[in-house]
């Protein structure tokens, strides 16, 4: 799967994250307002926001939720422009994963978990062609 990584991928890339993936987050964050997570899965990242910051989630859906508490809505089609900022850990699946950052930046300031290196890819700075 990736240059260090092989473990078989799940379904629509669901991997709950983990607390410690969010520490380095939180410094760069606003220090109040609400957030929409447009990819919530089972909710694991907003609890992990809203115990370490003063932000609350507003708009949490999932095209397949795994919480209660999660809507269902396509990532592509959600607007949550009522939201102070988009906070989210995304599939990686690069055909998706450009559109949604556009739909989500041009909505909101927007925050993606990813890996140090996807600032440095070249597909990072070039979306695919249409």
């Amino acid at each position: 799967m990736g240059k260090r990584s092989n473990f078989e991928r799940k379904p629509r890339d669901y991997y709950p994250t983990p607390i410690e993936a969010v520490y380095s987050l939180i410094p760069h964050l606003p220090e109040k307002g609400i957030f929409a997570e447009p990819c919530a899965g089972d909710g694991r990242l907003i609890r992990h926001i809203e115990k370490l910051s003063n932000l609350h989630a507003y708009w949490m859906t999932d095209i397949e939720p795994q919480a209660d508490f999660v809507g269902e809505c396509d990532a592509l089609e959600a607007d949550f422009s009522m939201c102070d900022m988009c906070i989210t850990n995304p599939p990686w699946d690069r055909k998706l994963l450009h559109p949604m950052i556009e739909h989500f930046s041009s909505q909101c300031p927007t925050w993606l978990l990813s890996d140090a290196n996807w600032m440095f890819k070249k597909q990072a700075k070039h979306p695919l062609p249409n």
